[in-house]
């Protein structure tokens, strides 16, 4: 059989995780929120916006991205 051009996609099933913060971590995400909403003039919920900050960060961290 012949590979198709497309990999095969990666599991995308959510997995749902509960977090306790610090109240000082938690004004700091609602203000980053906050900022996100005036600089792109999108309401997006802290469910959509921490993702998408775990994910920058892991990508930027040079000693993560290493062969482990």
């Amino acid at each position: 059989m012949t590979d198709l051009k497309l990999a095969k996609l990666p599991d995308r099933t959510p997995v749902k995780l509960n977090l306790v913060l610090a109240p000082h971590l938690a004004a700091d995400l609602n203000a980053y929120a906050d900022l996100y909403r005036e600089r792109y003039g999108s309401d997006e919920p802290l469910t959509e916006l921490v993702p998408a900050m775990l994910s920058a960060f892991m990508k930027g961290d040079r000693q993560f991205k290493r062969p482990r």
